[in-house]
């Protein structure tokens, strides 16, 4: 969830850090660091995290049969 309150902390979506390119972040309480790294200064920031896609829809897979209960 987006907003869950047990997020597994990582500096790509934490408070302190600014993307660099692909993977890295500078922290401002720990220099550079990699996406999936964390420290104790983590603090979320929800709006730059990005939520999984979710499945498309495939709809010739579908028949009427599918549909009635």
């Amino acid at each position: 969830m987006l907003f869950d309150k047990n997020i597994e902390p990582s500096c790509a979506y934490c408070h302190h850090g600014t993307a660099l390119g692909h993977d890295e972040y500078a922290c401002i309480k720990n220099g550079l660091m990699s996406g999936a790294g964390s420290c104790k200064s983590f603090r979320y920031e929800p709006t730059r995290r990005v939520p999984q896609a979710l499945p498309r829809f495939v709809s010739h897979e579908m028949n009427d049969e599918d549909f009635n209960v």
